[in-house]
């Protein structure tokens, strides 16, 4: 039997559970500062995130609102009442020796995501997901005999989203991966950066040859969408060989080695009850009432779905929509022309603003393996000085109108555009200043296109004897005459009026 037909044999299940970190200002339980991206370490703590005898956690009431945020973007409706919890385990990073989640009562059940994977669309269920409190970070160095520890990241707050095992390719699980960060990102729950750790994926692999799932291995802490695929494949080809070997798959925990491209064994997987979960008395529970969780359904923004279903309208196929939906500001800011003025001036807009990550407007806020997945803005609201969204759409939509009007060409459209993102300045303003605007004028262009005739006999002779590719030829020199200035539609027109050719 082929090592491929082996393999055809096996089913493959993959389940996933995603930690997303809230964008609030302060900590779950304590006033600590929330943004640790550049702090140095162990200075954004207090009493709480030491676990000092006799602190108390208090909520953080603005994680809440986000988890509902997060309930209503997964497809459903926050629990009313849910409840949290201790989890006991002993490690350096964990001073409290537990750490506060919600175990037996999440805020959130249910839900599905569902998403393309190729030309097919898949649903994945949601099971749960509940917040909770991280750790802190333990880091190894190099040939030392010891490790640091990093309280920062002790007491940020979470929501694990925890997936039902829905998934059987690491096409899905990557798919499923950027969908879930998209809605995260318009949901406005959490930055969403995955170079900074602000959305985690522990990826469960299992294989097996009858309708039982076999054991399966975890494999934590992915941050990027393609160490996600990579990471289920490898699992996959690994367990299968371990099967086919005669062997048995050990349920464990197991981490990414990115640069050999591989999982490794870190320690045995615990099961829950090893946790000894117990509710937490010093928190209390979280009652919900149904004006609040309809007050923040109202306040919702549009989803990806919304996106997807008006760019079709525009007519970009699912590549470049995809490409647009990947920075919600600039799906936001595509849509609303579409709105205000229609598909033609939006469709012109996107491409405008779509620039390949590399350039100098890339953020440098994902990963670098990740960088296929991300689209930047050429120009976006925050970069003109002075200037409101509202503002910006308007003088974008002028600028469109003006090519469509052929008062511009597409590269000084570019070239104004440039100017716009620096002042905020009236494009046909900028346009008139950079002498870019197009001549229309028949009797100007008819003077150049006598000129370039007489400049270039072959190319007439050409046209004349029926090879109208040559005209192309000739609008390109009316358009280096003229310094790139005349109408080429209607440079194209007297051309072929002054040949005589329809």
């Amino acid at each position: 039997m082929s090592d491929q037909e082996a393999r055809r044999r096996y089913t493959v299940t993959i389940g996933i559970e995603c930690h997303v970190q809230f964008k609030t200002r302060t900590k779950l339980f304590s006033g600590a500062d929330n943004d640790a991206r550049t702090a140095a370490p162990n200075t954004l703590i207090n009493h709480i995130d030491f676990g000092l005898p006799g602190a108390l956690p208090v909520l953080n009431e603005k994680a809440v609102e986000l988890a509902c945020r997060a309930a209503f973007a997964l497809g459903t409706e926050p629990q009313r009442c849910s409840t949290f919890d201790r989890k006991h385990y002993f490690y350096p990073d964990l001073p409290l020796g537990y750490q506060i989640t919600q175990f037996y009562d999440p805020i959130i059940r249910g839900g599905s995501l569902t998403f393309a994977v190729g030309d097919e669309q898949k649903t994945v269920r949601i099971h749960e997901a509940h917040i909770e409190a991280d750790a802190g970070k333990s880091t190894h160095p190099a040939g030392a005999d010891y490790s640091l520890v990093d309280l920062n990241r002790a007491g940020t707050p979470l929501l694990e989203i925890v997936s039902e095992p829905d998934m059987h390719t690491a096409a899905e699980a990557k798919a499923y991966a950027r969908e879930l960060w998209l809605r995260m990102r318009y949901a406005d729950v959490s930055y969403a950066n995955l170079y900074y750790g602000n959305m985690r994926f522990d990826v469960n692999v299992s294989v097996s040859k009858t309708d039982q799932l076999g054991k399966r291995t975890e494999t934590k802490n992915l941050n990027s969408f393609r160490s996600v695929e990579r990471a289920v494949e490898y699992e996959i080809d690994r367990q299968i060989d371990v099967l086919e070997s005669g062997g048995t798959v050990v349920q464990e925990t197991r981490g990414w080695d990115d640069a050999g491209q591989k999982t490794f064994s870190q320690r045995s997987k615990e099961d829950s009850y090893e946790y000894r979960y117990m509710p937490d008395p010093d928190v209390p529970p979280v009652v919900l009432s149904d004006e609040y969780v309809a007050d923040i359904a109202a306040a919702m923004p549009e989803l990806p779905d919304v996106f997807r279903e008006k760019f079709a309208s525009i007519g970009f196929d699912p590549k470049t929509c995809e490409d647009i939906i990947a920075d919600p500001e600039l799906a936001r800011q595509v849509g609303r022309i579409y709105d205000d003025a229609g598909p033609d001036h939006a469709r012109r807009v996107a491409f405008w603003l779509m620039r390949p990550v590399g350039t100098d407007t890339d953020d440098g806020e994902v990963s670098a393996e990740d960088r296929e997945d991300e689209t930047t803005l050429q120009v976006k609201p925050t970069d003109v000085i002075n200037l409101s969204q509202e503002k910006m759409d308007s003088r974008l939509t002028a600028l469109s109108y003006m090519v469509k009007e052929n008062k511009l060409s597409s590269t000084a459209a570019k070239e104004v555009l440039v100017e716009m993102r620096k002042t905020g300045e009236d494009p046909e303003k900028i346009a008139e200043g950079r002498n870019l605007l197009q001549v229309s004028d028949e009797g100007a262009i008819d003077e150049i296109v006598v000129q370039v005739l007489a400049d270039y006999p072959k190319a007439v002779d050409d046209v004349k004897n029926g090879e109208m590719k040559a005209i192309g030829f000739l609008v390109g020199q009316v358009m280096k005459a003229s310094r790139g200035k005349a109408n080429p539609a209607l440079a194209t027109e007297r051309i072929k009026k002054q040949l005589e050719v329809l």
